[in-house]
């Protein structure tokens, strides 16, 4: 079985932990769950968490990629990307090669490094007109993994996380349950025992009636999307303002 002494989570909101609220309120989110696992088999792990909501791809190479690499910890997630992937204008292609340079900086470091594909969003209103440049983006990481001998976590395949049942009514966050199935994909990548399985298969669901959905729907635009778009238009982010969550190793309580 293996075993990290030190990790360090690298990222935006899905590696935050939007939308999973802990005991405590804050946001916990996959990697924490991850780390809570870690830290029962060994006592003396320590864990740091760089991500903050609304980074791009950029953001996360310049200003958490350094961090990690000065803290030379066992086992580094490196997920970035989706916000860019939905800007008008981004090329994949050349995302990819940004992505390939720092996990070749990371790896250099002796860390295991995972990395991530994302859920196929044919199923999402806002991103599956954007699919193919998903679709060439997470190829491309698939290829950088293989390359530099990284560990993967394929969400594509996680047929649990095509459910509506594991998202926050944002549509674009997982919820608790979405956040536990990914936590129990990265276990099983690393080889670590956990409590859960990810390959979950959800009862059926009750029809919902059209009129019932066509206004959860106008809910979804009002209260979501149109203010996603309202930052975007402004060049802000939902996390300009905020810092890292756990910005140094420090023990998992």
């Amino acid at each position: 079985m293996a075993t990290y002494r030190s990790f360090v989570a690298l990222g935006d909101s899905f590696t935050e932990g939007l939308s999973d609220p802990g005991p405590d309120g804050r946001y916990r989110g996959w990697a924490d769950r991850v780390a809570v696992r870690l830290a029962r088999l060994d006592p003396e792990f320590r864990y740091a968490n760089l991500a903050v909501r609304g980074r791009l791809l950029g953001e996360v190479v310049r200003d958490q990629v350094p961090k990690a690499i000065a803290m030379r910890p066992d086992l580094i997630s490196f997920c970035a990307g989706g916000n860019d992937l939905l800007r008008p204008g981004c090329d994949p292609d050349v995302m990819a090669k940004t992505f390939a340079h720092a996990v070749r900086d990371l790896r250099a470091t002796g860390a295991e490094v995972l990395v991530f594909t994302g859920v196929d969003p044919r199923d999402t209103p806002l991103m599956r007109h954007v699919r193919g440049r998903f679709a060439i983006f997470y190829l491309h990481l698939r290829s950088i993994a293989d390359l530099y001998g990284c560990r993967l976590v394929d969400q594509w395949s996680m047929q649990g996380l095509r459910d509506w049942r594991a998202w926050h009514e944002d549509r674009l966050h997982m919820n608790a349950e979405g956040h536990r199935l990914v936590a129990a994909r990265v276990l099983d990548v690393l080889g670590v025992p956990g409590e859960d399985s990810w390959r979950h298969t959800w009862p059926p669901r009750e029809l919902v009636d059209p009129k019932v959905r066509r206004r959860e729907d106008a809910q979804w635009l009002r209260h979501h999307l149109l203010p996603w778009v309202g930052r975007r238009l402004q060049g802000t982010s939902s996390g300009a303002e905020l810092a890292p969550k756990r910005p140094d190793l420090s023990p998992y309580v």
